[in-house]
Protein backbone atom coordinates (compact mmCIF):
# COMPACT_ATOMS: atom_id res chain seq x y z
CA UNK A 1 0.00 0.00 0.00
CA UNK A 2 1.37 3.80 -1.39
CA UNK A 3 1.90 6.13 1.37
CA UNK A 4 -0.15 8.62 1.23
CA UNK A 5 2.13 12.14 0.96
CA UNK A 6 0.35 14.72 2.71
CA UNK A 7 -0.09 18.55 1.83
CA UNK A 8 2.28 21.47 2.93
CA UNK A 9 0.93 24.90 4.13
CA UNK A 10 2.20 28.38 4.82
CA UNK A 11 0.86 29.20 8.26
CA UNK A 12 1.07 32.88 9.80
CA UNK A 13 0.26 32.71 13.39
CA UNK A 14 -0.12 35.16 15.98
CA UNK A 15 1.59 35.20 19.44
CA UNK A 16 0.45 37.68 22.19
CA UNK A 17 2.88 37.71 25.03
CA UNK A 18 2.31 38.88 28.73
CA UNK A 19 4.18 42.39 28.34
CA UNK A 20 1.71 43.93 26.05
CA UNK A 21 3.83 42.05 22.88
CA UNK A 22 2.23 41.37 19.34
CA UNK A 23 4.89 38.57 17.48
CA UNK A 24 3.72 37.21 13.98
CA UNK A 25 5.24 34.06 13.20
CA UNK A 26 5.57 32.48 9.64
CA UNK A 27 6.26 28.43 9.47
CA UNK A 28 5.50 25.41 6.97
CA UNK A 29 3.94 22.23 8.74
CA UNK A 30 1.79 19.45 7.41
CA UNK A 31 -1.14 20.06 9.73
CA UNK A 32 -2.16 22.91 12.45
CA UNK A 33 -1.17 20.75 15.69
CA UNK A 34 2.61 20.97 14.06
CA UNK A 35 2.44 24.60 13.24
CA UNK A 36 1.70 25.32 16.37
CA UNK A 37 4.54 23.47 18.00
CA UNK A 38 6.75 24.50 15.23
CA UNK A 39 5.34 28.46 16.38
CA UNK A 40 6.15 27.53 19.85
CA UNK A 41 9.76 26.29 19.35
CA UNK A 42 10.34 29.35 17.19
CA UNK A 43 9.11 31.75 20.10
CA UNK A 44 11.65 30.10 22.45
CA UNK A 45 14.55 30.39 19.98
CA UNK A 46 13.52 34.57 19.38
CA UNK A 47 13.52 35.35 22.84
CA UNK A 48 15.99 35.66 25.19
CA UNK A 49 13.35 34.23 28.38
CA UNK A 50 10.98 32.33 27.54
CA UNK A 51 7.96 34.06 26.34
CA UNK A 52 4.89 34.06 28.99
CA UNK A 53 2.19 33.47 25.69
CA UNK A 54 -0.94 34.36 26.58
CA UNK A 55 -2.71 33.30 23.18
CA UNK A 56 -1.66 31.55 20.02
CA UNK A 57 -3.49 31.71 16.91
CA UNK A 58 -3.54 30.66 13.09
CA UNK A 59 -4.38 33.95 11.48
CA UNK A 60 -4.03 32.50 7.73
CA UNK A 61 -3.20 29.10 6.16
CA UNK A 62 -2.20 28.55 2.59
CA UNK A 63 -1.30 25.52 0.61
CA UNK A 64 2.49 25.94 -1.07
CA UNK A 65 1.34 24.03 -4.52
CA UNK A 66 1.13 26.97 -6.53
CA UNK A 67 3.90 30.36 -7.09
CA UNK A 68 3.21 33.24 -5.39
CA UNK A 69 2.39 32.11 -2.03
CA UNK A 70 3.08 34.56 0.86
CA UNK A 71 2.05 37.18 3.19
CA UNK A 72 2.05 40.99 4.10
CA UNK A 73 2.95 41.46 7.95
CA UNK A 74 2.31 45.05 9.33
CA UNK A 75 4.98 45.96 11.69
CA UNK A 76 5.16 49.09 12.84
CA UNK A 77 3.54 52.23 11.94
CA UNK A 78 5.43 55.63 10.84
CA UNK A 79 3.99 59.22 11.81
Amino acid sequence: MAEQQSETYLYKLEAVLAENRLLTVIVIASSDEKAFTSAENHLLRHTVTPPKVEQLSIVEKKPLGRSGVGYVVETSRFS
